[in-house]
């Protein structure tokens, strides 16, 4: 068998090189026109940093798994054709600021159709708004009525930072497809047989493809929603003198609850969460339940309050000013064990102290200068062509280097080594009085306090 996906990103490499891996019988190509991508996936350095991820590819690369920019000899070669190109949230028209922009799903599906000389099977990847898949159909028909096609909607549930764990090991895979004529029952039977060579059957799900697609921007909605929901209580204890930490433990002990994603932070971030709900609550405008967009878009509401409550918080407790002082911060990727910087809470954060006139001294194990400066460009008043010279923005190539005459520390990403630093050689390199700033709370508080510092933590 022959497959091949459309789009090498951060879902479609990685998906593509674990069924390559687990399926040595399949070939499988990875095509994208960005030539500098496949260029980066094909080398020693691979675009996307996800533990595991470097083994995987190097296991399977060569033998059965291919990168290109050959896409239309993919797609003429290959039986299943996934489609995991990019679906941002529209900026412009109808839907702006909410809906998905749905122009590149839209280019694929025509460069199938034109492509295409006998019947395939073509998998949404991507994660679309409900009813996409037959959008995708009547383009692929009315375009290309003399050959068959499928279409099934395959979404994927990965989180970034265990990604390949998710793939080898995930707790589903939901594969949706019409199961009313032979032809779309043997298209779903032929995907799920690509997964069942490593995932156990009962935990293949097969669903409408209304369903399948639903489920995706369902999933991310509940998972963001506990999120907001602790963040909006890390609030409520600041001011009543609970502590975050303790309330979600003791609730989370309940079995109806259970305690995963009851961390309080400075938010959510990545590129799935706020695209996914916002692509829902313009689902819901369109089918007319104002009620129910409006219940899902205050999760996104509350996130973005505790970014600014973060931020503001900061410029509080140093006298009501960061203007020409040095704030070193740790962690610029949206969580730990990802170089993807995609709605990072940091970035925000950040853009609030740059415009109280901040310097920033930042660090992050894995995200480049280039990220960096890319990602605050351009900052409020600072016109774009300066902002990547912006001498209040820099790049530090360690924590002690971005902590050194800094007036005060801002934890904004949880990864491990933060927790590992030499906090009294980092205290005895800033002004005084030295300030942390805690926003993922991952760091001892009284341990921090009697080296010297004025620590603060989210909902403490």
């Amino acid at each position: 068998m022959k497959i091949c996906c459309v789009g090498a990103g951060y879902v479609g490499g990685p998906t593509m090189a674990m069924i390559a891996y687990k399926c040595p019988g399949i070939e499988v190509r990875v095509v994208d026109v960005d030539s500098d991508r496949i260029a980066a996936w094909n080398s020693e350095t691979l675009p996307v940093f996800e533990p595991g991820l470097d083994d995987v590819v190097l296991k399977a690369r060569g033998r059965n798994l291919f990168f290109s920019t050959d896409v239309d000899g993919a797609i003429r070669d290959s039986e299943i054709i996934f489609v995991s190109v990019n679906t941002p949230t529209k900026t412009y028209g109808m839907g702006a600021n909410r809906a998905a922009d749905l122009r590149f799903v839209e280019a694929c599906a025509r460069r199938i159709a034109e492509v295409a000389q006998d019947p395939k099977i073509v998998v949404e990847k991507s994660t679309l708004p409900v009813r996409t898949a037959e959008s995708i159909s009547r383009i692929l028909h009315g375009t290309n009525s003399r050959n068959g096609f499928q279409i099934l909607s395959n979404p994927e549930f990965l989180a970034e930072g265990t990604a390949i764990k998710n793939l080898e090991d995930p707790d589903r895979v939901l594969i949706g497809g019409e199961s009313s004529d032979a032809e779309g029952k043997e298209a779903v039977e032929k995907l799920v047989s690509i997964y069942a060579q490593w995932i156990p059957r009962d935990r293949i799900l097969t669903t409408n493809t209304w369903s399948s697609e639903l489920s995706k921007l369902t999933a991310n909605a509940f998972l963001a929603q506990r999120i907001s929901s602790i963040n909006s209580i890390s609030a409520v204890c600041e001011a009543t003198g609970a502590d975050v930490d303790e309330v979600a433990y003791a609730i989370g002990k309940d079995s109806r609850i259970g305690p995963k994603f009851l961390q309080a932070s400075v938010g959510f971030g990545g590129s799935c969460f706020k695209k996914d709900i916002l692509n829902l609550v313009y689902l819901c405008d369109y089918f007319g339940l104002p009620e129910v967009a409006q219940y899902w878009e205050q999760v996104v509401r509350m996130n973005d309050w505790q970014k600014r409550r973060f931020s503001e918080r900061i410029v509080k407790v140093l006298f009501n000013t960061v203007a020409d002082k040095k704030l070193a911060i740790l962690g610029f990727s949206f969580k730990k064990d990802t170089n993807d910087t995609r709605e990072s809470p940091a970035i925000d954060i950040c853009r609030a102290l740059l415009e109280e006139k901040a310097g920033l001294s930042i660090y992050d194990p894995r995200v480049t200068k280039e990220q960096i400066k890319a990602g605050l460009s351009p900052v409020k008043g600072v016109s774009e062509s300066t902002a990547q010279d912006d001498h209040r923005i820099q790049v530090a190539s360690d924590p002690y280097q971005a902590a050194d005459g800094a007036h005060a520390l801002v934890v904004l990403t949880e990864w491990d080594e933060f927790v590992r630093l030499d906090y009294d050689r980092i205290y005895q390199s800033m002004k005084r009085p030295a300030f942390a700033f805690d926003g993922r709370n991952i760091l001892n508080q009284s341990e921090l306090r009697q080296i010297g510092f004025e620590s603060y933590a989210i909902g403490r």
